[in-house]
């Protein structure tokens, strides 16, 4: 079961059945938002940091706002593009805690 704690376990499987239930809904935000830019445009890498970051922020009343984003941003800046920090901020500015 590799190095991971049970509580790390249990977020990581949240967040992967949490999306994967939601990823209409989740989407449908990411469009929104992400004015002139369809899901088919924005990189896999910035795209699966959208999603993970909009269920937390839909659904996870346990993690603050600010360290959603900021963790977003961060992880777009490590392994994305030099741009990929400020769009995915842009966007998460749109949608507020607890957005559906």
């Amino acid at each position: 079961t590799g190095s991971f704690s049970k509580k790390d376990r249990s977020y990581i499987e949240d967040v992967i059945h949490g999306v994967l239930k939601n990823n209409d809904e989740i989407d449908s935000l990411i469009e929104k938002n992400a004015i002139g830019w369809k899901l088919n445009r924005i990189s896999k890498v910035d795209l699966a940091i959208l999603r993970l970051g909009i269920y937390e922020i839909m659904f996870r009343e346990d993690i603050p706002y600010t360290v959603t984003v900021n963790e977003a941003v961060e992880m777009a800046k490590k392994y994305s593009t030099g741009e990929s920090g400020s769009f995915i901020n842009g966007i998460f500015s749109k949608i507020p805690k607890g957005a559906k």
